[in-house]
C-alpha cells in the first residue's frame, strides 16, 4: 500500500509534442528539461527524449545528474558557468556553454582546457536577463574566436520577453534587434555561426522566429504557453497529478470546514478529504470552488489547502466512495486553468510538485 498521490508522465504524450515541435519548424529543437524536467522527472524525460541533439538545462547540477544516468546527449548550460572550475566539468562531460557576459568570457580564454567547446552566445534583445548588448556581440565573438576556445561552430541565442503575447511590438523588436547584431558578425573564415531564439510560445505563433536551433519547453511537456488559452491544438497534456478519497465525512449548515475555518457550509454537506496538498505541490492559495475530477465531473475545493490534504464539497454526488480517484490537474482538467484560478501559471505549479511525490511513466 501507498500514498495515492502520483504524477503520472505520458511518456507518449511527450514524444508526441516534441516531433510537433521538429515537424512545425523543421528545424533543430533543444528539449527544454530544467527544473526536473519542468517537475515531470528528469530520468523519464531525458530517457524518452534520448535521441534529441541536444538538452538544455539551467546548471551544472542538474546537467551532471543527466551524466549520472548514463545518457551522453549534448547538454548546454543555459546560464553558463557560475565559476571558472565548472569549465574543465564542461569539457570533461561535454557540456555546451552559453556565454552571456564579461566574467564568463574571461574565465573561458583563461581556462586551462585542451579542447574547443561548444559555445552559445547570449545577447540581449530586450529581456534584460541575460546576455551581452548587442553592441557588443561582435568584438566578442572576435575575442573567443581568438582564443582558440570556440567550436567552429558556434550559436548567436536570445530569449522572448513576451512571445505569449504573439501582437505585442516588443517581439518584433526583439527579432529586429537579434537579426541586426547577427548581420554585424565578421564571421571567421572555416567558422559557422547558427542562431537560436525561438521558445515554445514562438514555435507556435511566430515562424519569422525560426532559426537553426529551437528551444521547446512548456509545450513539450503539453501545455499551451498562451496565458488565457487552456490547450494548444495538437499538443497532449504528459502529467495526470492524481490523488485519491480518503476520507468521507457530513457536516451540518454552519460548520466549516479546514484550517482559519475559510469555507462555511451553507447546508448539510458531504466533505471528501483528498491525499495532497502543499507538501505535494498543490497550490495553497487555491481558492474555494477550484476544480478537481472525480469519476469525470467537477467537484469544488472547499476550504483551505494544508500540507497533506485538500477537502472536496461532494453533497451533490452521493455515489462518490473511499478510493475514488481524483485528478488535481491533467488532460481533461488542464494546468492552465488552474493556474487562472490561483493567480499564477502552469510553469510554476508543473515545477512545484515535491519530490515527495512519485512520478510514474505511463504509455511507454
Amino acid at each position: 500500500m501507498a500514498r495515492p498521490t502520483k504524477a503520472l508522465i505520458d511518456v507518449e504524450a511527450l514524444r508526441s509534442n516534441y516531433a510537433l515541435s521538429l515537424q512545425k519548424t523543421g528545424g533543430k529543437c533543444m528539449p527544454m528539461v530544467k527544473a526536473n524536467g519542468y517537475g515531470h522527472g528528469t530520468e523519464i524525460v531525458c530517457r524518452a527524449l534520448e535521441n534529441a541533439e541536444a538538452f538544455g538545462v539551467a546548471s551544472i547540477e542538474e546537467a551532471m545528474e543527466i551524466r549520472s544516468l548514463g545518457i551522453m546527449v549534448p547538454i548546454l548550460l543555459l546560464e553558463g558557468t557560475f565559476s571558472a572550475d565548472e569549465i574543465l566539468t564542461a569539457e570533461k562531460y561535454n557540456f555546451w556553454l552559453l556565454i552571456e557576459n564579461h566574467r564568463q568570457k574571461h574565465d573561458l580564454i583563461k581556462a586551462p582546457i585542451k579542447k574547443a567547446l561548444n559555445l552559445w552566445l547570449g545577447i540581449d534583445t530586450g529581456l534584460h536577463r541575460l546576455g551581452f548588448h548587442p553592441s557588443e556581440i561582435s568584438s566578442v565573438y572576435k575575442e573567443l574566436m581568438s582564443s582558440k576556445k570556440m567550436k567552429s561552430t558556434s550559436v548567436l541565442a536570445s530569449h522572448f520577453a513576451s512571445a505569449d503575447q504573439p501582437d505585442n511590438a516588443t517581439v518584433a523588436l526583439q527579432l529586429e534587434t537579434f537579426d541586426d547584431a547577427y548581420a554585424q558578425i565578421e564571421i571567421a573564415p572555416n567558422h559557422h555561426v547558427e542562431q537560436s531564439i525561438a521558445n515554445s510560445a514562438a514555435i507556435l505563433s511566430l515562424p519569422t522566429s525560426y532559426r537553426n536551433w529551437q528551444r521547446p519547453g512548456y509545450m513539450l511537456y503539453g501545455n499551451s504557453p498562451f496565458p488565457h488559452e487552456n490547450l494548444h491544438e495538437g499538443l497532449q497534456p504528459v502529467m495526470h497529478f492524481v490523488s485519491a478519497v480518503t476520507s468521507i465525512r457530513n457536516i451540518n449548515h454552519g460548520e466549516s470546514v479546514g484550517y482559519s475555518a475559510t469555507w462555511t457550509a451553507r447546508r448539510k454537506s458531504t466533505i471528501a478529504t483528498v491525499s495532497a496538498g502543499y507538501g505535494d505541490g498543490y497550490p495553497r492559495h487555491a481558492p474555494n470552488n477550484t476544480p478537481v475530477l472525480i469519476g469525470g465531473k467537477r467537484q469544488p475545493l472547499v476550504g483551505r489547502v494544508s500540507m497533506d490534504m485538500i477537502t472536496i464539497d461532494i453533497t451533490d454526488e452521493p455515489e462518490i466512495q473511499i478510493g475514488d480517484v481524483v485528478t488535481l490537474w491533467g488532460p481533461d482538467l488542464p494546468v492552465n486553468e488552474i493556474a487562472r484560478v490561483c493567480n499564477t501559471n502552469g510553469y510554476e505549479l508543473l515545477s512545484g510538485v515535491t519530490c515527495r511525490v512519485p512520478r510514474i511513466a505511463i504509455n511507454q
